[in-house]
């Protein structure tokens, strides 16, 4: 399932991190990263993934 979630958190990674965590802070911070850039939403979504 983890594997998944990592192949959803590189195409959507506020996705991903919702489906790992909920609507929560992790989710925000997701969000603001990924507006901020790609690259960084998606670093964010792998780490918040693979921590649980």
């Amino acid at each position: 399932m983890d594997l998944l979630r990592i192949l959803i958190a590189i195409l959507l990674p506020p996705l991903g991190v919702f489906l790992q965590v909920g609507i929560g802070k992790h989710f925000w911070i997701n969000i603001i990263l990924t507006l901020l850039g790609y690259i960084p939403g998606i670093v964010h979504a792998v780490y918040i993934i693979a921590k649980k």
